[in-house]
């Protein structure tokens, strides 16, 4: 099975802002009595350049009729994670399957350090800093969906103050 993963830029031309990135598209085979069916799965993320972020797959005979279909389905899954001045809050490790990244915040012009999937992620939710180490299984869906669920578990030192009951000052002290 070939793998091709074009890039999209980010359009600026849609009414809701979003950024929108395809991060994979397969093209998928189903073996029939008359022979074979082609068709395409296509797998987009969405974000909002302020820590919004969603994930989407599509599948479909024609590549922009998947395309399109991933694009809706991340859409309706956006949700939010808190950023701190374009980075994250603190390091956090995300699994999914065999995969399993690695996520830390970095300083100020340290640029986004990361891998092709979980670039993408980056890019369209606004984190501007970042270094992040894909480590296992290297399946683009996988790293996506292990990528998302690391965000998940990002807490502000607010969230985490209130969880322990102490102030914020002796959470971030530490």
């Amino acid at each position: 099975m070939a793998r091709m993963q074009p890039r999209m830029q980010p359009s600026d031309d849609r009414s809701d802002g979003l950024r929108e990135k395809m991060v994979a598209v397969n093209r998928v085979t189903k073996v029939v009595k008359g022979g074979r069916i082609l068709g395409f799965a296509a797998l987009t993320v969405v974000g909002d350049g302020d820590g919004g972020v969603g994930m989407g797959k599509g599948k479909a005979r024609e590549v922009p009729v998947a395309v399109q279909k991933s694009l809706e389905e991340a859409r309706r899954k956006l949700f939010r994670v808190s950023l701190r001045n374009g980075t994250l809050q603190h390091a956090v490790i995300g699994r999914h399957g065999a995969s399993k990244v690695l996520m830390e915040p970095a300083s100020a012009g340290t640029g986004i350090i990361a891998g092709g999937p979980m670039r993408a992620v980056f890019e369209v939710m606004g984190i501007t800093n970042v270094l992040a180490k894909c480590l296992g299984s290297t399946n683009p869906y996988n790293v996506v969906r292990a990528t998302l669920d690391g965000l998940k578990q990002m807490r502000t030192p607010a969230e985490v103050a209130a969880k322990r009951g102490k102030r914020i000052e002796e959470i971030t002290a530490a």
